[in-house]
């Protein structure tokens, strides 16, 4: 065991980023949720793509129960 103390990652200069002006972060948060709406969307329309094809596929050339 070394007699160091522990020191985290964040504690080194060299892995500290330069503060950043605050008007460059509202221009990069301005479009942020596009990207993650459009990845949902794209989710949701091939599950929509699924599930329409189970019906058509499967469910309806069985016919009718009962």
């Amino acid at each position: 065991m070394t007699s160091e103390p522990h020191r985290t990652a964040a504690a080194s200069r060299d892995r500290v980023t330069d503060p950043v002006d605050a008007r460059a972060v509202a221009e990069a948060l301005k479009h942020g949720p596009r990207g993650a709406l459009l990845l949902a969307a794209i989710a949701v329309g091939l599950l929509f793509i699924g599930w329409l094809a189970f019906y058509f596929l499967l469910f309806l050339p069985r016919g009718s129960i009962g």
